[in-house]
């Protein structure tokens, strides 16, 4: 009789440790190479591919799930809003928590969480599950997009950053320009189950790609301390925030809810921002938003992604309730990521290499406000909205990628997981305001007005994005180098 060695699970537990808490090197004969940092930045298009594709996915889907579960337009929003809130709280603390940890591990944990969580979205059986599944599915999706600038910044060698971040946004505009289309002729045919599940098989495959090509953290955080009142702060000050317009939007509750709601936003707000003054190590750090063009760079990436998510919510409406169907909707969406797409990767070649960052941001903001202008003055109708659609996607590809540009470079290769989660935390946050402003607008205005009053509004945004890029000054941080 043979006696089992009792003592091999033991001597394999460190292994499994080893091989759930630390970077795995990339082959030599991947890191030598000298397009290894191509590489690494395609692996991390896969995570903007497939955050940018949900996203505009997701607005197609507001109808059928309002009809499956009885929920009007101001309940079924939440599908968007409690994943966008849970990913604008985390995301610093991811980011936080990867610069000490390791970006690319806690990258590969996020794509793992997220793939999952889209998996337990095309299953759920009521509004609230899928919500609190769309929660889960943000967890993921924060370690995920914490490090994308991250490691696109720290892979890109000396002044390759900007195409880089380009390629980046590419794969985000590539996302977005299939989503519409793709999701409209799932909800259309398949249903709208289906969106959800479109993430697994790039999840699979993107989870395979980063293990091999991502680089391993050289430059990390020497503390790992995590201030958890701030993140309840943050998350309770950006919840209550929307909570409040999604009131005024028609959710239901009386209207003095809204006033109470935004007055504890307001409070939750300050006490955040006090606790940071207060804090060595604070979550967000305020030193860190004065450098430079920073705290502009931040603020102006907010309201252009802002503006350029809130037609994706606009248009579907407003196309439904002239007759037009889903796949209609998101053919005609598809104009503005494709617009988006070129003009991320092909301004390197084609605008005046004399441009700076600074001053691409500033012409890409002006270039908004004047396509927002025109789809103000054109009829809302499917054959004429892909024009100025398209003319702002060419403006935002111009403004997003310069102005990432700007705050990373600004940023310490030492605190790159933690600027990239603020670049990303603004993204979010744009997102979310767009999805909430624009449905905010549509209940305000009725249908007559409404449509006018969200591109009004959108206008404004553009506006404050542009005025803050007037303020913004450049200044180059070390960046640490490739691995």
């Amino acid at each position: 009789m043979t006696v089992r060695d009792r003592s091999t699970p033991a001597s394999s537990t460190p292994r499994l440790r080893a091989l759930l808490t630390t970077e795995r090197p990339r082959p030599g004969v991947i890191r030598d190479h000298p397009g290894a940092w191509r590489l690494a930045v395609a692996t991390v298009c896969f995570g903007a591919f497939m955050g940018q594709l949900d996203a505009s996915i997701v607005t197609l889907t507001y109808r059928p799930i309002g009809a499956e579960f009885h929920t009007g337009l101001a309940g079924v929003q939440w599908v968007s809003l409690s994943y966008l809130l849970t990913l604008v709280a985390l995301l610093v603390p991811a980011g936080r928590m990867s610069d000490v940890h390791g970006r690319k591990l806690m990258y590969l944990y996020g794509f793992a969480v997220f793939t999952a969580a889209s998996a337990a979205c095309g299953l759920a059986p009521t509004l609230t599950a899928l919500v609190a599944f769309r929660v889960l599915q943000a967890v993921g999706a924060a370690l995920m997009q914490a490090n994308s600038v991250a490691l696109v910044a720290t892979s890109a060698p000396p002044g390759r950053m900007r195409t880089a971040l380009g390629i980046q946004a590419a794969g985000q505009a590539i996302g977005l320009a299939l989503g519409p289309t793709v999701g409209g002729a799932l909800v259309a045919t398949a249903g709208w189950r289906w969106v959800f599940g479109v993430n697994v098989p790039v999840g699979i495959l993107a989870l395979a790609a980063g293990y091999y090509l991502l680089p391993c953290t050289r430059d990390r955080a020497t503390t790992s301390r995590l201030d958890l009142p701030s993140v309840h702060l943050l998350a309770a000050a950006t919840t209550l925030a929307l909570l409040a317009l999604s009131v005024l939007s028609g959710l239901g509750l009386p209207p003095w809810t809204a006033a109470a709601l935004g007055v504890g936003a307001a409070l939750a707000a300050w006490a955040f921002l006090r606790r940071q003054r207060g804090l060595d190590h604070p979550l967000l750090d305020l030193t860190l938003l004065r450098r430079g063009p920073i705290g502009p760079g931040l603020l102006a990436g907010l309201c252009g992604y802002l503006v350029l998510f809130g037609p994706l919510v606009l248009v579907p409406v407003e196309l439904d309730r002239h007759g037009g169907s889903p796949l209609t909707a998101g053919l005609v969406l598809t104009a503005l990521p494709v617009g988006f797409a070129l003009a991320a990767t092909t301004a390197d070649r084609l605008l005046p290499h004399a441009w700076d960052d600074q001053r691409r941001s500033r012409y890409g903001a002006a270039g908004c406000i004047a396509a927002l202008a025109l789809l103000a003055a054109v009829p809302q109708h499917a054959a004429v909205l892909p024009y100025p659609l398209a003319l702002l996607g060419l403006a935002l590809g111009v403004f997003l990628p310069a102005n990432n540009t700007l705050v990373m470079k600004a940023v310490p290769s030492r605190s790159a997981g933690t600027g990239g989660g603020m670049v990303n935390m603004t993204r979010g946050l744009g997102t979310a305001t767009g999805v909430a402003a624009v449905t905010l607008a549509l209940h305000l205005g009725g249908q007559d007005t409404g449509a006018r009053l969200a591109i009004l509004a959108l206008l404004a945004f553009a506006a404050v994005a542009l005025a803050s890029t007037m303020t913004a000054r450049s200044q180059t941080a070390p960046v640490e180098g490739e691995s």
